[in-house]
């Protein structure tokens, strides 16, 4: 353990500490700051040479977390570490991953190239927007899933005549997969898009009325998806709505939209920092550190970490 180091940025500090508790480690010393016009710099405080790094940072918005990961990635090249694993606990532009209008920039492949630029060795993330983005990289990827934390505690709760939600037709393999494990049927919201970051249900397919009806997703971002898939559930008579979501960004009116929703629990992860200060009532927040500090370990001692998805 003596050769394995893990380090944060400052958005994932939290995260990287009980990934280190775990690991029976402490977070590495790195001096993160600015010059007073704002620019950013990293440096390493202690002697990383030859040493297996582990670099813990999700690059939610804004953008500055994106440009502190990829300068930690630098120094540690820099500093001669001999293995930079670029831990991120939340893959952020994975929106952007592929052209489905002209003209538009792909912004995961672009961060895919920086990341590999900067230094990474490896790639190690969590609930990946689309999984294809995984081939946009050069590199070792390990992708962990969500469901590791999120699964037994749905399990917990014992739900009677249960209904997985899919809230769109790119969520439907996840809610198959939570549906099978929860002995429960699976119904689909058929969805629209008119712009970014707006969404207009059309149908529901499959029964949910008399049900618990659970939704599953890999983000909340303004939640007016989710908001608007629950309140079709309700009105098309749901018992309960339980909604089940690894990365929490609520962004925009998510707060406002989420407390006025018929929604009864909201299961998270802290893939995403200080969620726990919103929505106490309804907010369950599970951390993920066990789950990343086996795999970070495995990756170390360089087995498999396969047995993590079963």
């Amino acid at each position: 353990m003596d050769q394995l180091r893990i380090f944060a940025g400052d958005s994932s500090r939290d995260l990287a500490e009980r990934i280190a508790d775990c690991l029976n480690t402490t977070v590495g010393l790195l001096d993160l700051g600015r010059f007073s016009d704002g620019e950013l710099y990293a440096k390493f405080e202690e002697n990383i040479r030859g040493k297996d790094v582990f670099v813990v940072l999700s690059t939610l918005p804004p953008a500055d977390n994106l440009m502190q990961l990829l300068l930690i990635l630098d120094a540690a090249k820099r500093a001669s570490a001999k293995r930079i694993t670029c831990v991120m606990p939340y893959f952020g532009y994975a929106r952007q991953d592929r052209k489905d209008q002209p003209r538009v920039a792909i912004g995961a492949k672009l961060v895919a190239d920086l990341l590999t630029a900067a230094g990474a060795s490896r790639i190690l993330t969590m609930d990946l927007h689309a999984a294809q983005i995984q081939g946009f990289f050069n590199i070792p990827f390990d992708h962990l899933y969500g469901s590791a934390v999120l699964m037994p505690h749905l399990q917990s709760m014992q739900l009677e005549r249960c209904a997985v939600l899919a809230p769109d037709i790119g969520s439907v393999k996840m809610a198959r997969a939570y549906a099978k494990k929860l002995g429960a049927e699976l119904a689909i919201i058929d969805k629209r898009r008119p712009r970014p970051n707006a969404a207009e249900v059309m149908n529901l397919i499959g029964e949910v009325k008399d049900r618990n009806v659970v939704i599953i997703d890999d983000m909340i971002d303004t939640a007016g998806t989710l908001t608007q898939s629950a309140t079709a559930a309700k009105e098309l008579g749901a018992r309960s709505v339980i909604c089940a979501c690894t990365h929490a960004l609520f962004s925009g009116q998510a707060i406002e939209r989420l407390e006025n929703a018929p929604i009864s629990n909201l299961v998270v992860t802290d893939t995403i920092p200080n969620r726990e200060r919103f929505l106490q009532e309804k907010l369950t927040v599970l951390s993920v550190a066990d789950i990343f500090a086996r795999a970070v370990k495995m990756i170390h001692d360089e087995r498999s970490i396969s047995s993590l998805f079963s």
